[in-house]
Order: structure tokens, then C-alpha cells, then sequence
């Protein structure tokens, strides 16, 4: 599965981020719903719950994607939670205008309760786990047994997990997380993603045993409506 989401002019900077709750009758936005469709298709024969969002390198729109996915599954009444795993440079509590005091990193070393962690967002249906205090040891708390009991707990407790992870060359923190969920989509940038970094992230999470269940590439131009909807193999 390809996904190809593009620019569109018209769009307000800050409406971006979050497109699909400002602006749902938007091309844009009709590209996460069919991002939706096509991972909700992959679920014919292994259920699909937990995704992990990643990216080659910084700046590919992942958090983007996260944010707009989670958005759009929340809209078609699923229970969602959208969980900022990058623990080097969390940004999902700019999308949502939400504190980033506690977070993720306070629920694995025990200090406050997953419960008390989980913030509600503006949007129905959609809540945000966000990173919390950066720590000196990402990686391990996400390798940790810790995490493995929240992702259980949130998999009980959610139709959808999205994590918003860091990208795969910088470090390993993607990889550990694509192993223990249910699917990953790699998101790429038109015109920024050199073709032999995408081809080695996608072999890194295929060395992870992770399942790639599809690649977004977004910043393409739109220049014709008739020409919005493509897909590739």
C-alpha cells in the first residue's frame, strides 16, 4: 500500500497539522481517510491495533500523520489514543495544544498511574499519551518490560494505538516499537527522501520482524484535481 498526500495552497500553516478535524471536506484530508481504509483492509487476517509512525529521517511529516490518522479513526467512532514515543523530540503536545508535564516516561518509571497520564484532547473520541520528561535512556525504557505491559494495557483498552516514534536512521527506538506492535507506516517526503534512505529503513524494520503495512509520501504538489487519487504497488 502507497499513500500519496498532498499540498494543498490554499491550506492555513497552522490548520496543517491538523487538517482533518479543520478542514474534513479537504483533498487532504480524503488522503488519511483512505490511509485509514487501506490499514483497516490489512487487517483481513491479522488485526491491526497498534501502529507505529515513522519516518527516515527528521522533518517527513510524522507526527503529521500520526496526529491526522489518529483523527481520522477517532471520527469514525473508534476509541483512540494517540501515544508520543519519540523520547529524544516529542512535538505531539504542540499539535494538540496540550501540557507535555507528565507523560509516557513517568508511567514506565512508575511515578504517576497510565490513568492519570492519558490526557483528553478537543476531539471526540481521541486522547493523547504524551512523552513527558525527556530521559537520559530512551531506548531502554522503551525496550523495557514496562512498555510492554502499557502497550498491553492500551491494546485492551483502545480500538487503535498510533505511536509517534523517531526516525529509523537516527536511531533504534523505532525498530524496538515496530516489533512489538501490530504494523508500521513509513512516511516519506516528496523531494526530500533520498531513495536509498527509504530502502534502508524499510529493510531495517523488516530486520525487526516489524510488519510495514505501508508508506505514506506526502508534500506532492496537487495540480489537477482528476489527478488526486494515485496509488502504487
Amino acid at each position: 500500500m502507497r499513500q500519496l498526500l498532498r499540498k494543498h495552497k490554499n491550506i492555513v500553516k497552522d490548520e496543517i497539522k491538523l487538517i482533518t478535524y479543520y478542514q474534513p471536506q479537504s483533498y487532504i484530508t480524503e488522503q488519511y481517510r483512505l490511509l485509514k481504509n487501506n490499514i483497516q483492509f490489512s487487517s483481513v487476517d491479522k488485526e491491526i491495533k497498534t501502529i507505529v509512525v515513522t519516518s527516515p529521517e527528521p522533518a517527513d511529516g510524522k507526527t503529521t500523520t500520526s496526529a491526522n490518522l489518529s483523527i481520522v479513526l477517532a471520527q469514525q467512532g473508534k476509541r483512540v489514543i494517540l501515544v508520543d514515543s519519540d523520547l529524544r523530540k516529542p512535538s505531539v503536545h504542540y499539535s494538540f495544544n496540550i501540557s507535555n508535564l507528565h507523560g509516557l516516561t513517568n508511567v514506565l518509571t512508575r511515578e504517576i498511574s497510565l490513568e492519570n497520564a492519558i490526557l483528553k484532547t478537543h476531539i471526540h473520541n481521541l486522547e493523547v499519551l504524551t512523552s513527558g520528561p525527556i530521559p537520559p535512556n530512551p531506548s531502554e525504557l522503551l525496550e523495557s518490560k514496562a512498555m510492554e505491559l502499557l502497550i498491553y494495557q492500551l491494546h485492551s483498552g483502545f480500538d487503535y494505538v498510533v505511536f509517534d516514534t523517531p526516525p529509523i536512521l537516527a536511531v533504534s527506538d523505532s525498530q524496538i516499537l515496530a516489533n512489538k506492535c501490530d504494523g508500521v507506516i513509513m512516511v516519506v517526503s516528496s523531494g526530500k527522501t533520498r531513495k536509498d534512505a527509504a530502502l534502508k529503513s524499510k529493510n531495517i524494520l523488516l530486520q525487526a520482524n516489524a510488519r510495514l503495512i505501508g508508506v505514506v509520501m506526502n508534500g506532492i504538489e496537487q495540480k489537477r484535481r482528476e489527478d488526486y487519487y494515485q496509488y502504487g504497488p
